[in-house]
């Protein structure tokens, strides 16, 4: 159930996005913020991450059962110059 609000609050969110919406975007941040803070502990810890790190678009493949989600700068890989 908590997982399904997310995916509900994301894709409202991504929307709110696309159209430019300020009201939906602060809403729904608001929303995920809440929720996160309420569920933390029940949440898959990858989801925390791209939660905590408003990496919205990760969630939404991660809640999609997506296997392939690209490493960002966080994930140590990818973004960092060899040295």
């Amino acid at each position: 159930m908590i997982e399904t609000n997310i995916k509900t609050s994301l894709t409202a969110l991504l929307e709110g996005i696309a159209q430019s919406d300020g009201g939906v975007i602060a809403t729904e941040m608001a929303r995920l913020d809440e929720i996160l803070e309420k569920a933390r502990s029940d949440l898959h810890p990858q989801l925390v991450h791209f939660l905590e790190r408003r990496s919205y678009a990760k969630a939404v493949m991660f809640l999609g059962g997506e296997s392939d989600i690209p490493v960002g700068i966080c994930g140590g890989r990818a973004g960092k110059e060899p040295s």
